[in-house]
């Protein structure tokens, strides 16, 4: 059994064959997934999605690039959604630099609301960092001063230290397509560092394909391949990656129900 962490289901690429590609997911051994929020706005149709498919959850968050759109929801409205019996996790929500599309202080205020959130709903945060490292490591910091959360770096591809300080911080790390990429023998070492206990495994399709399918829209079936690639990394079989990284989600998102 595998887990694909994060995916985003509702995006117009699986709309034709949706129910296709989580049938796909499912004959890969891929027996859960969850469909990530970029936008509030669009929960009905993440709760829709995730109420069709027993094995599929949801989140409820703003995505970095989306905070100029979603300045200023209250806290109060991620906490409500939130409690929706399929919606198992807070965000994506966090700091993208490489864009820089959106004032980095509306994104910092609406970043710090979602983990408030999480903090007041103890659902876990998923957490997006790209060209931000420093002031992702101190916000971080900063906020689990004011009182512990829980949270995954998700699809990292960030620093050494940037991992460091979210395993020291208690954070997961999950790795998508980019652990197998040619070109990612940096991530790959950041990989073999991360406890076993604290990985998770992801696709973040429809994007970053694993090697193997490169140039492809990216499934969730395809998270097989970015387990295989953690699994040599970490010098351990496929099905004990496999077992970790399932037992490591449901640790963390612990709302969701595990299939029997």
């Amino acid at each position: 059994m595998l887990v694909d962490s994060h995916c985003h289901l509702d995006f117009p690429d699986f709309e034709p064959e949706r129910d296709a590609v989580i049938a796909r997911a499912r004959a890969a051994g891929v027996r859960t997934m969850v469909t990530i929020s970029t936008k509030v706005a669009r929960f009905d149709a993440y709760r829709s999605i995730a109420e069709a498919h027993d094995d599929v959850w949801c989140t409820v968050g703003t995505h970095p690039l989306s905070a100029g759109d979603e300045p200023d929801i209250p806290i109060e409205t991620y906490v409500c959604l939130s409690a929706h019996p399929k919606c198992v996790g807070l965000g994506e929500a966090g700091l993208d630099y490489h864009y820089d599309k959106v004032s980095r202080d509306v994104a910092d205020r609406v970043f710090r609301t979602q983990i408030a959130a999480a903090r007041i709903t103890g659902l876990p945060l998923v957490i997006h960092a790209r060209d931000a490292d420093a002031d992702m490591a101190a916000t971080l910091r900063e906020e689990m001063g004011k009182g512990a959360f829980a949270a995954v770096l998700h699809c990292f591809s960030s620093s050494p230290e940037l991992a460091r300080v979210g395993v020291e911080l208690g954070l997961f790390v999950s790795f998508s397509g980019i652990l197998t990429f040619k070109r990612s023998d940096e991530v790959r070492a950041i990989a073999a560092a991360v406890p076993l206990d604290r990985l998770l495994v992801e696709t973040d399709a429809p994007y970053l394909a694993p090697q193997a399918h490169r140039g492809q829209r990216n499934e969730p079936s395809y998270v097989v391949e970015t387990a295989k690639t953690l699994a040599e990394v970490k010098g351990v079989t496929a099905a004990e990656i496999a077992a970790a990284t399932t037992d490591n989600f449901f640790r963390l998102f612990g709302k969701a129900r595990r299939p029997a």
